[in-house]
């Protein structure tokens, strides 16, 4: 009896076990199994939902979408003629709260491109390793078919999810699938050879964080892989704050080396892509580390000098106010219940409220505006040098030669200058707009001027008339600029006496108007 029994139950513990192994074989792909290796948290995907994704549990259709490993061969064939190369940017980092934008960009192989009907075509008069291809198009989908109003076809205008197209006007011209995950969820998109995403990051987790991407293309009733992406973003919840800083006369704007007594301006950028600080009230706190105090406004822009040398720590502190929600009222106390008390509420209750009485209590009203403080923070160490300050062209003299050379004129400038002294004087001869240049001439300063800066620059141009000449003074540290206009006058070879001295009357009222330019560009500078 107990053989009999064991040989009728032996048949259906065996189906039972073949079914366990055809269940275990038949477990459902799960959008966490596709796009990544690591399984998110139950946890942090419901503190991190972001608005119209889904979760990574989901189950997905890999009949329509199959699912390749890296090594999988059959990558290679995946699209003709080459690689599709997905790049994936964002404007990360993003201050918590506001919204953050990812795009996917789709970079086809040589000689390959996307018309506009969403075709991929051969470029013409391109040519490829293997010469010009004799087809126009990579890829025809709009001849492909499969995209009618048939009752059969509709089955395949799904996502891996299931959920069908949105029946947009062009979406029959969008011919690939985005699907993107992030925080243990996934959106899925239409699109061409571009795709744009943005999440809010109210509810995203502070820190680094991964958003992946893979890309399919139609392939009649099915779709095929053919990228995938990944890159890290950023959520903070300090103010992303970048200072840019120039100085007139400042050779190296990079070496964060500066001059001492000539002001530097200080420019503050906010990466705030989403204009999420748009309504925002801003101020900007600085110290310049030079014992002068702290600086407090409401502009990004701020000059300060520095007049003395050495090395400083600045420290800029950026303090937005964010509009946020407001805190929950604070429960009020329990109102005593003695007969006092009894009878001063019914006394107080026939009574007009004094000013102020409500004032402990906290009431959210439909127009109270609150905030949240952020800050953003800024460091850096800056030396400060001597330098040269100031250029000025003071004298201009025209060299006589004794054998004159009509097409060489010779001229002399006298430069002084404000500051240490230099070690090099270049000059760039131009036309008189200052657009053509001649010719530059650059000369090192090997005379020792002692306290007073001041030398002759001699230059040579090639005839008379009218020239535009920029001169520099230089060092390792500062390059100090000034612009003329040089007028070289016509020069007659019978008369050496005449031209001499008409060259002199000439020079005399040329410095005078050489000195007004010089002075009304310092001005302009200035201004």
């Amino acid at each position: 009896c107990f053989s009999l029994c064991l040989c009728l139950l032996f048949p259906l513990l065996v189906l039972s076990l073949l079914d366990k192994i055809i269940s275990f074989s038949n477990i459902d792909t799960e959008f966490h199994d596709v796009l990544s290796n690591e399984r998110t948290s139950d946890y942090m995907r419901e503190h991190n939902q972001l608005a119209g994704w889904s979760s990574d549990e989901n189950e997905w259709n890999e009949k329509l979408y199959p699912v390749w490993k890296k090594e999988d061969p059959r990558w290679k064939n995946s699209w003709k003629g080459g690689h599709v190369q997905a790049i994936l940017t964002s404007d990360s980092p993003a201050l918590v709260g506001s919204t953050i934008t990812f795009v996917v960009d789709l970079v086809f192989p040589r000689c390959q491109k996307e018309d506009v009907s969403g075709n991929i075509v051969y470029e013409k008069n391109c040519r490829n390793d293997t010469g010009p291809s004799p087809d126009l198009y990579v890829y025809n989908w709009s001849e492909e078919g499969g995209w009618g109003n048939g009752p059969n076809e509709h089955h395949h205008h799904v996502f891996p999810d299931g959920k069908p197209f949105p029946h947009h006007p062009e979406w029959k011209r969008w011919n690939f699938v985005y699907v993107f995950h992030t925080l243990g969820q996934y959106l899925q998109k239409l699109g061409r050879g571009s795709a744009r995403v943005s999440i809010n990051t109210a509810n995203v987790t502070l820190g680094p964080q991964l958003m992946e991407v893979i890309v399919y293309r139609r392939h009649r009733h099915v779709y095929i892989p053919i990228a995938k992406v990944k890159d890290v973003y950023v959520v903070t919840d300090h103010v992303p704050v970048f200072v840019t800083m120039y100085q007139k006369n400042d050779r190296n704007l990079s070496d964060e080396t500066f001059l001492r007594d000539l002001p530097i301006m200080f420019n503050v950028l906010i990466h705030d892509p989403s204009h999420f600080l748009n309504e925002s009230a801003i101020y900007y706190k600085w110290n310049f580390g030079d014992n002068t105090g702290l600086f407090v406004s409401n502009n990004p822009t701020l000059n300060h000098t520095y007049v003395l040398n050495g090395t400083f720590s600045l420290n800029l502190t950026v303090q937005a106010a964010v509009p946020g929600p407001c805190p929950s009222p604070s429960p009020k106390p329990p109102e005593p219940t003695s007969p006092l008390s009894t009878y001063l509420k019914s006394h107080r209750s026939n009574s007009p409220a004094p000013a102020g009485d409500n004032a402990l209590e906290l009431r959210a009203t439909p127009d109270e505006a609150c905030h949240i403080n952020r800050y953003g923070y800024f460091r850096a160490t800056i030396t400060i040098v001597d330098g040269i300050l100031e250029v000025s062209i003071i004298q201009m003299t025209d060299v006589l030669r004794p054998e004159p050379q009509p097409d060489r004129s010779l001229m002399d400038f006298v430069v002084t200058c404000q500051g240490i002294t230099p070690t090099e004087v270049c000059t760039i001869v131009s036309d008189p707009t200052c657009q053509i240049t001649y010719h530059t001439v650059c000369d090192p300063v090997d005379v020792d001027m002692g306290d007073t800066c001041l030398l002759t620059v001699r230059r040579a141009f090639g005839g008379s008339g009218t020239y535009c000449m920029n001169l520099t003074l230089g060092d390792n540290t500062s390059l100090a600029l000034t612009s003329t206009l040089v007028s070289v006058p016509t020069r007659d070879p019978a008369s050496p006496s005449r031209m001499a001295n008409g060259a002199m009357v000439s020079v005399g009222c040329l410095a005078i108007f050489v000195t007004v330019i010089t002075l009304f560009v310092y001005n302009c500078g200035l201004g």
